[in-house]
């Protein structure tokens, strides 16, 4: 019972955190624990697991960087690596979102994917999370939703927008590309305007595979 209430206790703690933006431990960021990349070694082979050891390494060697560059640097990053597949085909589900270890497992995922590996880890390079927004958008061209991550350097600034499809950092006022609906991040959500932050209408816990990717993500640092 003292087990189980510990581990239970640790998951509550973990996914705060979590929401929080980051993890620390002596003061370096928990991505995975050691346990969890022999996990992913056995079960998904040593390639698999030099993939998390790479990500790793470029959190620690650009801790120093300015935001811009974390922005740019990360943005390539994913881009370059990862591979775009649909979530009926990856994960065999019509809308799942992948944790980061999930998506660097897969080297895959879909633009939520794509958005929420670069959301993290520019939380975990020390980007503060109180400019960082998973936006959705309407993507014009394409007749569909699509996510963006955006970087708002204060609330008045016009947001930056971390992207998929196009792949240069652009401000969102020369993105006619896409419609803004609506952004979130782990403090809250909000509205979303073409140039500002709109109007707060609540907490991220209310989107559903926020919460579940959360939870997720606090269950692999155990």
């Amino acid at each position: 019972m003292a087990k189980l209430l510990f581990s239970t206790l640790m998951c509550i703690i973990s996914s705060v955190l979590l929401l929080a933006g980051w993890l620390y431990a002596s003061n370096k960021t928990i991505l995975y624990t050691e346990n969890k990349l022999a996990q992913v070694e056995k079960k998904h082979g040593p390639e698999v697991a030099q993939r998390l050891i790479k990500w790793k390494k470029f959190v620690d060697q650009n801790q120093d960087k300015s935001d811009q560059e974390k922005l740019q640097l990360t943005n390539d990053f994913f881009n370059k690596q990862l591979l775009w597949i649909d979530d009926k085909k990856l994960w065999k589900q019509k809308d799942y979102w992948a944790t980061p270890l999930e998506t660097l497992i897969k080297s895959a995922g879909d633009c939520e994917d794509f958005t929420i590996i670069k959301y993290f880890t520019l939380t975990s390079l020390g980007v503060s999370i109180e400019h960082l927004k998973l936006t959705y958008v309407k993507a014009i061209k394409y007749n569909q939703a699509h996510m963006v991550l955006t970087y708002t350097e204060s609330k008045r600034s016009v947001p930056l927008v971390l992207d998929n499809i196009n792949k240069t950092i652009l401000p969102a006022s020369k993105r006619k590309d896409l419609k803004p609906v609506y952004s979130f991040n782990g403090e809250g959500m909000w509205l979303q305007k073409q140039k500002t932050l709109g109007k707060r209408v609540g907490n991220s816990s209310r989107i559903r595979l926020w919460t579940e990717l959360t939870s997720r993500m606090s269950k692999e640092l155990l």
